[in-house]
């Protein structure tokens, strides 16, 4: 079955009809390319522009003078290291008892084939229709005054680390791929003698790194960029993640010194992403065939 496009294959074979396609392809990709850079552009730029050039109207494209005093100041008013620090800490327990948990119940779900294992996944994925704000109360409440062991966990880091593990939304997603891993691989490495614990270690897990890879990019921003979450449990400024400090500290703050305190908070996650773009795509077209 042939594919219908606007412009016919012998249109685009001609010298007229190439021109046109290159043409309208390089201007789109010209127009999507500044709609997702421009933000990034006028950012940085605002941040060397005077205060006063700053507030003026219109604005101006390009900075009269060029300040970068406005990074520096951000670097030592704003105690930038110290609160990158504390998001650094924060994301990576996250991250790391989210990959350890969720994996293991993903696993448990998939392959081990517990007794009601459809009404627990089932029960999981309802989670998913409860908005997040109506779940900050009970949040708290449990780690203001932790069941059993009644100890709190208020300025801890446990208070970011343990609710992350209960993502029901990364749990579907690592099970959704260990039930396409070919059932024969499995059942091969069970002939040889391997365990379970064996095949998830030395077969899934190896198999699953592109879906490891965007699971853990899920994990680190939504760690990253949480506001509200954070800001209830660390009244402790120096324990603040750089999110929530960017709030805190912005009164009596030039405005040039706050939007650079921005670009510096938000580079890790862009070096996160170029970084481990090829991990994302390839594991969102994973999970699309079987094989």
């Amino acid at each position: 079955m042939s594919t219908r496009t606007l412009l016919s294959p012998a249109a685009l074979a001609r010298p007229r009809g190439k021109a046109a396609y290159w043409s309208v392809f390089t201007g789109v990709v010209v127009l999507f390319a500044l709609a997702f850079l421009f933000p990034v552009y006028w950012m940085v730029t605002g941040a060397m522009k005077s205060p006063d050039e700053v507030a003026e109207t219109p604005p101006t494209l390009v900075p009269r003078h060029w300040h970068l005093s406005a990074y520096t100041d951000a670097w030592d008013l704003m105690q930038l290291p110290q609160h990158l620090w504390n998001t650094v800490v924060q994301a990576a327990g996250a991250w790391a008892c989210q990959l350890v948990f969720c994996t293991a119940a993903a696993y448990a779900l998939s392959n081990l084939r517990p007794a009601f294992g459809k009404v627990i996944l089932g029960g999981i994925l309802a989670t998913l229709m409860v908005p997040a704000q109506a779940l900050v109360v009970p949040k708290y409440l449990t780690v203001a005054d932790l069941p059993f062991l009644h100890t709190s966990l208020l300025n801890d880091p446990l208070a970011i680390w343990l609710p992350a593990v209960a993502n029901a939304f990364n749990l579907y997603l690592l099970k959704r791929f260990f039930d396409q891993i070919p059932r024969d691989v499995l059942e091969a490495a069970e002939i040889d003698g391997a365990g379970k614990l064996r095949i998830l270690w030395s077969i899934v897990l190896p198999m699953s790194r592109p879906v490891l890879g965007v699971v853990s990019i899920f994990a680190l921003v939504a760690v990253w960029q949480d506001f509200l979450w954070p800001l209830m449990v660390f009244s402790d400024t120096a324990k603040q993640p750089i999110s929530v400090a960017l709030v805190q500290l912005s009164q009596n703050i030039p405005l040039t010194v706050l939007i650079a305190a921005m670009v510096i908070a938000s580079i890790p996650m862009v070096a996160l992403f170029l970084v481990f773009q090829r991990h994302i795509i390839a594991g969102i077209s994973a999970g699309s065939t079987k094989g």
